[in-house]
């Protein structure tokens, strides 16, 4: 338990956090964590419902998924990262905020890899920056396969509303292809961001 701060009313209370989450030990745990629910609390003094902002690793074993969840501009322990970087066939992922956790989820749950999807999200950002420059710099994310031509559907705020946008999956595969002749666009061994900070380093 750890002491959290009503956005609302200001009263503190105790709330139960998770230090790791073991989708194989718990398999509920994943639907709160792609829902977002595990990250909610309510606030006894006036039903305020708050996000609970903590670090957590969540580890799934089976489809060999770590993402550690690190809030702000935190780096995991030197000796932990270490220890895991050796780990076969795991993708290990960093993130700040509960949401990029739910999509690094959903991503691996839809047999998709993070990295041609930041190449994805790079160009789609371009194309609805050239029809409307009030969605420059969007923040997309993906949401889920849609539909028998598998078109990825993303969410992101503009003006006040989240909107959705499809994309087909023709862009996916050419942003594979982008990625294949590029081989020096890749993560950073161990845990390492995957976002859009870490494409903008190589696409401008």
């Amino acid at each position: 338990m750890e002491p959290a701060l009503c956005n609302n009313c200001h009263r503190t209370t105790d709330i139960e956090v998770r230090e790791s989450i073991n989708v194989a030990l718990d398999p509920e745990l994943k639907a709160r964590v792609k829902d977002g629910s595990l990250f909610v609390w309510e606030c006894p003094y006036c039903g305020r419902r708050n996000l609970a902002v903590y670090q957590t690793l969540y580890h799934d074993p089976d489809a060999r998924l770590m993402v550690w969840l690190l809030p702000g501009e935190a780096e995991p322990p030197a000796q932990v990262a270490d220890a895991v970087k050796e780990l076969e066939g795991y993708t290990l992922r960093l993130v700040r905020e509960v949401g990029e956790l739910v999509e690094k989820v959903n991503i691996h749950d839809a047999g998709l890899e993070d990295t041609i999807l930041e190449m994805v999200k790079w160009v789609t950002r371009r194309e609805l920056e050239a029809k409307n420059p009030e969605a420059a710099g969007a923040a997309l994310k993906f949401m889920r396969l849609d539909g028998a031509d598998h078109e990825m559907v993303f969410a992101f705020p503009l003006n006040g509303q989240m909107q959705l946008i499809n994309v087909g999956f023709n862009v996916y595969e050419d942003a594979r292809g982008i990625l294949q002749r590029n081989p020096s666009v890749r993560p950073a061994e161990g845990f390492a961001r995957v976002d859009k900070d870490w494409i903008e380093q190589f696409f401008r």
